[in-house]
Protein backbone atom coordinates (compact mmCIF):
# COMPACT_ATOMS: atom_id res chain seq x y z
CA UNK A 1 0.00 0.00 0.00
CA UNK A 2 1.34 3.44 -0.92
CA UNK A 3 2.28 5.92 1.76
CA UNK A 4 -0.23 8.48 0.45
CA UNK A 5 -3.02 5.87 0.67
CA UNK A 6 -2.03 5.00 4.24
CA UNK A 7 -2.09 8.67 5.21
CA UNK A 8 -5.48 9.18 3.51
CA UNK A 9 -7.01 6.17 5.31
CA UNK A 10 -5.55 7.27 8.63
CA UNK A 11 -6.84 10.82 8.29
CA UNK A 12 -10.19 9.60 6.91
CA UNK A 13 -10.64 7.43 10.01
CA UNK A 14 -9.28 9.85 12.59
CA UNK A 15 -11.15 12.98 11.46
CA UNK A 16 -14.67 11.44 11.90
CA UNK A 17 -13.60 10.11 15.28
CA UNK A 18 -12.53 13.60 16.31
CA UNK A 19 -15.75 15.09 14.91
CA UNK A 20 -17.87 12.55 16.83
CA UNK A 21 -15.91 13.11 20.04
CA UNK A 22 -16.25 16.87 19.78
CA UNK A 23 -19.93 16.45 18.81
CA UNK A 24 -20.59 14.32 21.89
CA UNK A 25 -19.03 17.02 24.06
CA UNK A 26 -21.03 19.68 22.21
CA UNK A 27 -24.28 17.75 22.70
CA UNK A 28 -23.61 17.42 26.40
CA UNK A 29 -22.95 21.13 26.80
CA UNK A 30 -25.86 22.15 24.54
CA UNK A 31 -28.21 19.85 26.48
CA UNK A 32 -27.21 21.50 29.74
CA UNK A 33 -27.72 24.96 28.25
CA UNK A 34 -31.10 24.08 26.69
CA UNK A 35 -32.51 22.66 29.90
CA UNK A 36 -31.25 25.63 31.90
CA UNK A 37 -32.86 27.98 29.36
CA UNK A 38 -36.19 26.11 29.54
CA UNK A 39 -36.12 26.21 33.33
CA UNK A 40 -35.42 29.95 33.29
CA UNK A 41 -38.26 30.59 30.81
CA UNK A 42 -40.69 28.53 32.91
CA UNK A 43 -39.73 30.41 36.07
CA UNK A 44 -40.12 33.76 34.29
CA UNK A 45 -43.58 32.78 33.01
CA UNK A 46 -44.49 31.44 36.45
CA UNK A 47 -43.92 34.89 37.92
CA UNK A 48 -46.52 36.45 35.60
CA UNK A 49 -49.00 33.56 35.84
CA UNK A 50 -48.74 33.43 39.65
CA UNK A 51 -49.54 37.14 39.84
CA UNK A 52 -52.66 36.73 37.65
CA UNK A 53 -53.66 33.54 39.53
CA UNK A 54 -53.46 35.34 42.88
CA UNK A 55 -55.51 38.23 41.53
CA UNK A 56 -58.13 35.78 40.28
CA UNK A 57 -58.26 33.88 43.59
CA UNK A 58 -58.70 37.14 45.46
CA UNK A 59 -62.07 37.80 43.73
CA UNK A 60 -63.12 34.17 43.21
CA UNK A 61 -66.35 33.34 45.08
CA UNK A 62 -67.14 37.02 45.83
CA UNK A 63 -70.04 39.17 44.70
CA UNK A 64 -68.11 40.56 41.78
CA UNK A 65 -68.69 38.09 38.96
CA UNK A 66 -67.70 40.53 36.22
CA UNK A 67 -64.37 41.25 37.88
CA UNK A 68 -63.86 37.54 38.49
CA UNK A 69 -64.50 36.84 34.79
CA UNK A 70 -62.06 39.54 33.67
CA UNK A 71 -59.32 38.25 35.94
CA UNK A 72 -59.99 34.67 34.90
CA UNK A 73 -59.59 35.65 31.24
CA UNK A 74 -56.42 37.49 32.07
CA UNK A 75 -55.07 34.30 33.71
CA UNK A 76 -55.96 32.20 30.68
CA UNK A 77 -54.37 34.70 28.30
CA UNK A 78 -51.11 34.63 30.27
CA UNK A 79 -50.84 30.88 29.67
CA UNK A 80 -50.73 30.84 25.86
CA UNK A 81 -47.52 28.75 25.44
CA UNK A 82 -47.48 26.96 28.79
CA UNK A 83 -50.07 24.80 30.45
CA UNK A 84 -51.66 26.15 33.63
CA UNK A 85 -53.67 24.24 36.22
CA UNK A 86 -55.03 26.12 39.18
CA UNK A 87 -56.96 24.61 42.06
CA UNK A 88 -58.75 26.69 44.58
CA UNK A 89 -62.03 27.22 46.35
CA UNK A 90 -63.96 27.06 43.14
CA UNK A 91 -63.76 25.02 40.06
CA UNK A 92 -60.15 24.09 38.89
CA UNK A 93 -58.87 26.08 35.95
CA UNK A 94 -56.89 24.40 33.14
CA UNK A 95 -55.51 26.50 30.28
CA UNK A 96 -52.79 26.21 27.65
CA UNK A 97 -51.24 22.94 26.39
CA UNK A 98 -52.00 19.99 28.64
CA UNK A 99 -50.47 16.47 28.64
CA UNK A 100 -52.58 13.46 27.63
CA UNK A 101 -53.25 11.39 29.61
CA UNK A 102 -52.98 13.76 32.49
CA UNK A 103 -50.19 12.70 34.87
CA UNK A 104 -50.11 12.92 38.62
CA UNK A 105 -48.66 16.31 39.44
CA UNK A 106 -46.21 16.83 42.31
CA UNK A 107 -47.67 18.72 45.26
CA UNK A 108 -44.48 20.68 45.80
CA UNK A 109 -42.02 21.52 43.00
CA UNK A 110 -40.47 24.97 43.48
CA UNK A 111 -37.91 24.04 40.81
CA UNK A 112 -38.89 22.50 37.46
CA UNK A 113 -39.17 18.71 37.45
CA UNK A 114 -39.77 16.29 34.58
CA UNK A 115 -42.85 14.07 34.29
CA UNK A 116 -43.78 11.70 31.46
CA UNK A 117 -47.19 11.51 29.87
CA UNK A 118 -48.09 9.73 26.64
CA UNK A 119 -44.44 9.05 25.83
CA UNK A 120 -43.53 12.72 26.05
CA UNK A 121 -41.66 14.59 28.75
CA UNK A 122 -43.06 17.73 30.43
CA UNK A 123 -41.48 20.24 32.73
CA UNK A 124 -43.65 20.93 35.78
CA UNK A 125 -43.36 23.80 38.30
CA UNK A 126 -45.63 23.88 41.36
CA UNK A 127 -46.35 27.09 43.28
CA UNK A 128 -48.62 27.95 46.15
CA UNK A 129 -50.62 31.12 45.56
CA UNK A 130 -53.54 32.79 47.34
CA UNK A 131 -54.88 31.95 50.76
CA UNK A 132 -56.78 28.96 52.07
CA UNK A 133 -60.56 29.27 51.73
CA UNK A 134 -63.27 26.84 52.73
CA UNK A 135 -60.70 24.28 53.95
CA UNK A 136 -58.72 23.91 50.68
CA UNK A 137 -55.16 24.91 49.84
CA UNK A 138 -54.95 26.75 46.53
CA UNK A 139 -52.15 25.58 44.23
CA UNK A 140 -50.79 26.48 40.78
CA UNK A 141 -49.01 24.19 38.34
CA UNK A 142 -47.21 25.30 35.16
CA UNK A 143 -46.49 22.68 32.50
CA UNK A 144 -44.20 23.10 29.46
CA UNK A 145 -43.32 20.49 26.82
CA UNK A 146 -39.67 19.42 27.10
CA UNK A 147 -38.34 20.31 23.61
CA UNK A 148 -34.64 19.95 24.53
CA UNK A 149 -34.52 16.30 23.46
CA UNK A 150 -35.95 17.12 20.01
CA UNK A 151 -33.40 19.86 19.52
CA UNK A 152 -30.59 17.56 20.70
CA UNK A 153 -31.77 14.87 18.28
CA UNK A 154 -31.48 17.40 15.45
CA UNK A 155 -27.96 18.32 16.56
CA UNK A 156 -27.04 14.60 16.71
CA UNK A 157 -28.16 14.04 13.14
CA UNK A 158 -26.19 17.03 11.92
CA UNK A 159 -23.06 15.99 13.79
CA UNK A 160 -23.30 12.47 12.34
CA UNK A 161 -23.84 13.88 8.85
CA UNK A 162 -20.86 16.18 9.31
CA UNK A 163 -18.70 13.26 10.48
CA UNK A 164 -19.60 11.19 7.42
CA UNK A 165 -18.92 14.10 5.08
CA UNK A 166 -15.69 14.88 6.92
CA UNK A 167 -14.50 11.30 6.45
CA UNK A 168 -14.78 11.49 2.68
CA UNK A 169 -13.53 15.04 2.34
CA UNK A 170 -10.66 14.60 4.81
CA UNK A 171 -9.58 11.34 3.17
CA UNK A 172 -9.57 12.90 -0.30
CA UNK A 173 -7.77 16.03 0.90
CA UNK A 174 -5.24 13.99 2.86
CA UNK A 175 -4.56 11.77 -0.15
CA UNK A 176 -4.01 14.79 -2.40
CA UNK A 177 -1.74 16.51 0.12
CA UNK A 178 0.17 13.33 0.92
CA UNK A 179 0.61 12.48 -2.76
CA UNK A 180 2.06 15.94 -3.28
CA UNK A 181 4.22 15.71 -0.15
CA UNK A 182 5.71 12.30 -1.00
CA UNK A 183 6.38 13.21 -4.63
CA UNK A 184 10.12 13.87 -3.95
CA UNK A 185 10.29 10.54 -2.14
CA UNK A 186 8.60 8.85 -5.09
CA UNK A 187 11.10 10.41 -7.47
CA UNK A 188 13.95 9.21 -5.27
CA UNK A 189 12.45 5.72 -5.29
CA UNK A 190 12.27 5.74 -9.09
CA UNK A 191 15.91 6.83 -9.34
CA UNK A 192 17.12 4.19 -6.90
CA UNK A 193 14.97 1.30 -8.16
CA UNK A 194 17.21 0.78 -11.18
CA UNK A 195 20.47 0.84 -9.23
CA UNK A 196 22.14 -2.55 -8.92
CA UNK A 197 25.76 -2.32 -7.75
CA UNK A 198 26.38 -5.90 -8.87
CA UNK A 199 25.60 -5.25 -12.54
CA UNK A 200 26.07 -1.52 -13.07
CA UNK A 201 28.51 1.17 -12.03
CA UNK A 202 25.77 3.82 -12.06
CA UNK A 203 25.30 5.56 -8.74
CA UNK A 204 22.68 7.87 -7.25
CA UNK A 205 22.98 11.54 -8.15
CA UNK A 206 20.87 13.61 -5.79
CA UNK A 207 20.07 17.31 -5.85
CA UNK A 208 19.02 18.61 -2.40
CA UNK A 209 15.25 19.11 -2.16
CA UNK A 210 15.33 20.97 1.18
CA UNK A 211 13.11 18.21 2.55
CA UNK A 212 15.12 16.79 5.44
CA UNK A 213 13.75 13.24 5.30
CA UNK A 214 14.24 12.87 1.54
CA UNK A 215 17.74 14.37 1.59
CA UNK A 216 18.76 12.22 4.55
CA UNK A 217 17.47 9.09 2.84
CA UNK A 218 19.29 9.98 -0.38
CA UNK A 219 22.54 10.56 1.50
CA UNK A 220 22.05 7.26 3.32
CA UNK A 221 21.61 5.42 0.01
CA UNK A 222 24.71 7.14 -1.37
CA UNK A 223 26.66 6.17 1.74
CA UNK A 224 25.51 2.54 1.51
CA UNK A 225 26.51 2.36 -2.16
CA UNK A 226 29.86 4.00 -1.41
CA UNK A 227 30.49 1.53 1.41
CA UNK A 228 29.53 -1.29 -0.96
CA UNK A 229 32.04 -0.04 -3.51
CA UNK A 230 34.69 0.22 -0.81
CA UNK A 231 34.03 -3.31 0.38
CA UNK A 232 34.12 -4.63 -3.18
CA UNK A 233 37.42 -2.85 -3.73
CA UNK A 234 38.79 -4.17 -0.45
CA UNK A 235 37.65 -7.68 -1.34
CA UNK A 236 39.39 -7.36 -4.70
CA UNK A 237 42.52 -6.12 -2.96
CA UNK A 238 42.35 -9.01 -0.51
CA UNK A 239 42.03 -11.53 -3.35
CA UNK A 240 44.86 -9.88 -5.27
CA UNK A 241 47.02 -9.89 -2.14
CA UNK A 242 46.25 -13.54 -1.48
CA UNK A 243 47.16 -14.48 -5.05
CA UNK A 244 50.29 -12.34 -4.89
CA UNK A 245 51.26 -13.91 -1.57
CA UNK A 246 50.89 -17.39 -3.01
CA UNK A 247 52.75 -16.52 -6.22
CA UNK A 248 55.55 -14.61 -4.46
CA UNK A 249 55.93 -17.21 -1.74
CA UNK A 250 56.12 -20.08 -4.23
CA UNK A 251 58.69 -18.20 -6.31
CA UNK A 252 60.89 -16.97 -3.48
CA UNK A 253 60.71 -20.12 -1.40
CA UNK A 254 61.81 -22.30 -4.29
CA UNK A 255 65.52 -21.43 -3.92
CA UNK A 256 65.88 -22.08 -0.16
CA UNK A 257 63.76 -25.20 -0.40
CA UNK A 258 65.83 -26.60 -3.26
CA UNK A 259 69.00 -25.79 -1.34
CA UNK A 260 67.63 -27.54 1.72
CA UNK A 261 66.63 -30.50 -0.41
CA UNK A 262 70.15 -30.70 -1.86
CA UNK A 263 71.72 -30.68 1.60
CA UNK A 264 69.26 -33.33 2.79
CA UNK A 265 70.12 -35.50 -0.22
CA UNK A 266 73.80 -35.16 0.64
CA UNK A 267 73.17 -36.29 4.19
CA UNK A 268 70.99 -39.17 2.95
CA UNK A 269 73.30 -40.36 0.18
CA UNK A 270 76.49 -40.02 2.23
CA UNK A 271 75.89 -41.42 5.70
CA UNK A 272 79.65 -41.69 6.21
CA UNK A 273 80.24 -38.02 5.59
CA UNK A 274 83.10 -36.56 7.61
CA UNK A 275 82.43 -34.44 10.69
CA UNK A 276 83.60 -31.21 9.08
CA UNK A 277 81.50 -31.73 5.95
CA UNK A 278 78.48 -32.79 7.99
CA UNK A 279 78.83 -29.69 10.18
CA UNK A 280 79.01 -27.50 7.07
CA UNK A 281 75.90 -29.13 5.54
CA UNK A 282 73.95 -28.80 8.80
CA UNK A 283 75.01 -25.18 9.07
CA UNK A 284 73.68 -24.56 5.57
CA UNK A 285 70.40 -26.20 6.56
CA UNK A 286 70.09 -23.99 9.63
CA UNK A 287 70.80 -20.84 7.62
CA UNK A 288 68.36 -21.79 4.88
CA UNK A 289 65.72 -22.63 7.46
CA UNK A 290 66.21 -19.23 9.14
CA UNK A 291 66.05 -17.52 5.75
CA UNK A 292 62.91 -19.47 4.88
CA UNK A 293 61.24 -18.56 8.17
CA UNK A 294 62.25 -14.90 7.87
CA UNK A 295 60.93 -14.75 4.33
CA UNK A 296 57.54 -16.09 5.39
CA UNK A 297 57.37 -13.63 8.30
CA UNK A 298 58.19 -10.69 6.03
CA UNK A 299 55.71 -11.75 3.35
CA UNK A 300 53.00 -12.02 6.01
CA UNK A 301 53.86 -8.56 7.35
CA UNK A 302 53.71 -7.00 3.88
CA UNK A 303 50.37 -8.68 3.18
CA UNK A 304 48.97 -7.37 6.45
CA UNK A 305 50.14 -3.86 5.58
CA UNK A 306 48.42 -4.02 2.19
CA UNK A 307 45.11 -4.98 3.84
CA UNK A 308 45.20 -2.87 7.00
CA UNK A 309 41.96 -1.03 7.83
CA UNK A 310 41.68 2.51 9.19
CA UNK A 311 40.22 1.41 12.54
CA UNK A 312 43.51 -0.37 13.37
CA UNK A 313 45.16 3.05 13.87
CA UNK A 314 45.29 4.24 17.49
CA UNK A 315 47.27 6.84 19.50
CA UNK A 316 50.72 5.42 20.35
CA UNK A 317 53.62 6.54 22.51
CA UNK A 318 56.49 6.37 20.01
CA UNK A 319 59.16 6.57 22.70
CA UNK A 320 57.79 3.47 24.45
CA UNK A 321 57.65 1.58 21.16
CA UNK A 322 61.28 2.47 20.28
CA UNK A 323 62.51 1.58 23.78
CA UNK A 324 60.80 -1.82 23.60
CA UNK A 325 62.31 -2.52 20.17
CA UNK A 326 65.81 -1.60 21.37
CA UNK A 327 65.37 -3.86 24.40
CA UNK A 328 64.47 -6.81 22.16
CA UNK A 329 67.55 -6.15 19.95
CA UNK A 330 69.83 -6.12 22.99
CA UNK A 331 68.39 -9.40 24.28
CA UNK A 332 68.64 -11.09 20.89
CA UNK A 333 72.14 -9.75 20.16
CA UNK A 334 74.10 -9.11 23.36
CA UNK A 335 77.09 -7.92 21.31
CA UNK A 336 75.15 -4.93 19.95
CA UNK A 337 76.14 -1.53 21.32
CA UNK A 338 72.94 0.54 21.16
CA UNK A 339 72.61 4.08 22.48
CA UNK A 340 69.17 5.67 22.73
CA UNK A 341 68.09 9.29 23.07
CA UNK A 342 64.30 9.47 23.01
CA UNK A 343 61.91 12.28 23.90
CA UNK A 344 59.27 10.77 26.16
CA UNK A 345 55.56 11.42 25.70
CA UNK A 346 55.86 11.79 21.91
CA UNK A 347 52.65 10.39 20.44
CA UNK A 348 51.70 9.41 16.91
CA UNK A 349 48.51 8.04 15.41
CA UNK A 350 49.43 4.71 13.91
CA UNK A 351 49.23 0.95 13.61
CA UNK A 352 51.25 -0.43 16.50
CA UNK A 353 52.19 -3.76 14.91
CA UNK A 354 53.28 -2.11 11.66
CA UNK A 355 55.36 0.61 13.34
CA UNK A 356 56.98 -1.94 15.62
CA UNK A 357 57.95 -4.05 12.57
CA UNK A 358 59.41 -0.97 10.86
CA UNK A 359 61.53 -0.01 13.89
CA UNK A 360 62.64 -3.63 14.42
CA UNK A 361 63.78 -3.89 10.80
CA UNK A 362 65.66 -0.58 10.93
CA UNK A 363 67.53 -1.74 14.04
CA UNK A 364 68.19 -5.24 12.65
CA UNK A 365 69.43 -3.75 9.38
CA UNK A 366 71.81 -1.45 11.30
CA UNK A 367 73.09 -4.36 13.42
CA UNK A 368 73.56 -6.60 10.37
CA UNK A 369 75.13 -4.18 7.89
CA UNK A 370 76.45 -1.40 10.11
CA UNK A 371 79.51 -2.99 11.68
CA UNK A 372 82.71 -1.00 11.75
CA UNK A 373 86.11 -2.19 10.54
CA UNK A 374 86.72 -3.96 13.84
CA UNK A 375 83.45 -5.89 13.46
CA UNK A 376 81.65 -4.09 16.29
CA UNK A 377 77.94 -3.42 15.83
CA UNK A 378 77.34 0.11 17.13
CA UNK A 379 73.91 1.72 16.62
CA UNK A 380 72.76 5.19 17.66
CA UNK A 381 69.01 5.74 17.97
CA UNK A 382 67.57 9.24 18.33
CA UNK A 383 63.89 10.19 18.63
CA UNK A 384 63.35 13.90 18.09
CA UNK A 385 60.08 15.71 18.91
CA UNK A 386 58.46 18.04 16.36
CA UNK A 387 60.39 21.25 15.98
CA UNK A 388 62.32 23.41 13.61
CA UNK A 389 60.73 23.92 10.24
CA UNK A 390 58.48 20.88 10.50
CA UNK A 391 56.65 21.18 13.80
CA UNK A 392 54.11 18.44 13.04
CA UNK A 393 56.64 15.66 12.37
CA UNK A 394 58.48 13.38 14.76
CA UNK A 395 61.80 11.98 13.48
CA UNK A 396 63.30 8.61 14.34
CA UNK A 397 67.03 8.50 13.41
CA UNK A 398 68.97 5.21 13.25
CA UNK A 399 72.71 5.51 12.53
CA UNK A 400 75.33 2.80 12.15
CA UNK A 401 79.11 2.63 11.53
CA UNK A 402 79.12 0.37 8.48
CA UNK A 403 80.52 0.98 5.00
CA UNK A 404 77.47 3.05 4.01
CA UNK A 405 75.26 2.90 0.92
CA UNK A 406 76.22 4.40 -2.41
CA UNK A 407 73.87 7.25 -3.48
CA UNK A 408 72.84 5.42 -6.67
CA UNK A 409 71.64 2.44 -4.61
CA UNK A 410 69.65 4.35 -1.97
CA UNK A 411 66.40 4.03 -3.86
CA UNK A 412 66.60 0.39 -4.87
CA UNK A 413 67.24 -0.88 -1.33
CA UNK A 414 63.52 -0.36 -0.62
CA UNK A 415 62.44 -2.60 -3.50
CA UNK A 416 61.43 -6.19 -2.90
CA UNK A 417 64.09 -8.87 -2.58
CA UNK A 418 66.97 -6.45 -3.07
CA UNK A 419 69.79 -7.60 -0.81
CA UNK A 420 73.51 -7.75 -0.89
CA UNK A 421 75.38 -10.93 -1.80
CA UNK A 422 76.44 -11.50 1.82
CA UNK A 423 73.10 -10.49 3.36
CA UNK A 424 71.41 -13.17 5.48
CA UNK A 425 68.01 -11.50 5.21
CA UNK A 426 65.11 -11.89 2.83
CA UNK A 427 65.45 -8.54 1.09
CA UNK A 428 62.07 -7.42 2.42
CA UNK A 429 62.99 -5.67 5.67
CA UNK A 430 63.50 -2.19 4.23
CA UNK A 431 60.54 -2.71 1.89
CA UNK A 432 58.39 -3.19 4.97
CA UNK A 433 59.86 0.01 6.50
CA UNK A 434 58.95 1.98 3.37
CA UNK A 435 55.47 0.46 3.36
CA UNK A 436 54.80 1.54 6.94
CA UNK A 437 56.16 5.04 6.27
CA UNK A 438 53.71 5.42 3.38
CA UNK A 439 50.78 3.95 5.36
CA UNK A 440 51.41 6.43 8.17
CA UNK A 441 51.69 9.42 5.82
CA UNK A 442 55.37 9.75 6.61
CA UNK A 443 58.61 9.27 4.72
CA UNK A 444 61.87 7.37 5.01
CA UNK A 445 65.16 8.96 3.98
CA UNK A 446 68.69 7.54 3.62
CA UNK A 447 71.92 9.53 3.82
CA UNK A 448 75.48 9.43 5.06
CA UNK A 449 76.34 10.23 8.64
CA UNK A 450 76.46 14.01 9.16
CA UNK A 451 79.71 13.83 11.15
CA UNK A 452 81.67 12.64 8.09
CA UNK A 453 82.47 9.22 9.54
CA UNK A 454 81.59 5.99 7.67
CA UNK A 455 78.08 4.75 8.20
CA UNK A 456 74.46 5.08 7.14
CA UNK A 457 71.75 7.32 8.53
CA UNK A 458 68.06 6.34 8.24
CA UNK A 459 65.44 8.96 9.11
CA UNK A 460 61.81 7.92 9.61
CA UNK A 461 59.51 10.98 9.61
CA UNK A 462 56.04 10.44 11.11
CA UNK A 463 53.15 12.91 11.74
CA UNK A 464 52.94 13.59 15.49
CA UNK A 465 49.62 14.18 17.23
CA UNK A 466 50.90 16.05 20.27
CA UNK A 467 47.72 15.03 22.13
CA UNK A 468 46.56 12.06 24.15
CA UNK A 469 43.49 11.30 22.06
CA UNK A 470 42.85 11.60 18.34
CA UNK A 471 39.30 12.05 17.05
CA UNK A 472 40.01 11.14 13.43
CA UNK A 473 41.91 8.49 11.55
CA UNK A 474 44.46 9.40 8.95
CA UNK A 475 43.42 8.16 5.51
CA UNK A 476 45.39 5.13 4.39
CA UNK A 477 47.72 5.26 1.40
CA UNK A 478 46.99 2.03 -0.46
CA UNK A 479 50.10 0.70 -2.24
CA UNK A 480 50.65 -2.77 -3.53
CA UNK A 481 53.92 -3.45 -1.75
CA UNK A 482 53.55 -7.22 -1.94
CA UNK A 483 52.87 -7.59 -5.65
CA UNK A 484 54.84 -4.69 -7.15
CA UNK A 485 57.00 -1.62 -6.71
CA UNK A 486 55.22 1.56 -5.51
CA UNK A 487 54.75 4.37 -7.99
CA UNK A 488 56.84 6.72 -5.84
CA UNK A 489 60.23 5.90 -4.44
CA UNK A 490 59.84 5.76 -0.64
CA UNK A 491 62.91 7.94 -0.09
CA UNK A 492 61.19 10.74 -2.05
CA UNK A 493 57.86 10.62 -0.22
CA UNK A 494 57.12 14.03 1.24
CA UNK A 495 55.54 14.53 4.60
CA UNK A 496 51.88 15.60 4.15
CA UNK A 497 50.25 18.45 5.98
CA UNK A 498 48.76 17.35 9.34
CA UNK A 499 44.97 17.08 9.16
Amino acid sequence: MKLSTRIALTVGASVPALVLASGWLLLHLVGIDLRAHQDDQLRARATVVAKNAKAYLDVSGTDHPLLEQVRRQRLVNSARDVGVRLTGPGRPIAAGPQPEPYPTLPRSAPNPVTVTAGGKEWLVLSLRVGAAKEGSTPNLWLLSPDTAEDELALVRRRVLTGALLAAALAGAAAWAIAARAVLPLRRLQLRTSGLDPRTSAARLEHTPTRIAEVDDLAYTVQTVLARYDEQVARTGEALATARAFAATASHELRTPLMSMRTNLDILTDHPDLGPEDRTEVLGDLVREHARLLGLLVMLKALAQGDLIEADAFTPLDLAELVTASVGDLRRAHPDAEVSVRAAHGLRVHGWEQGLRSAVDNLLTNAWTHGRDEAGAARVEVTLRPPGGGDRATAVLVVEDHGPGIAPERREEIFQRFRRGPDSPGSGLGLTLVAQQAALHRGRIAVSDRPDGRPGTRFELHLPATGVQDVEHTLPLLHRDWLTGVPEQTPADLSTPRQR
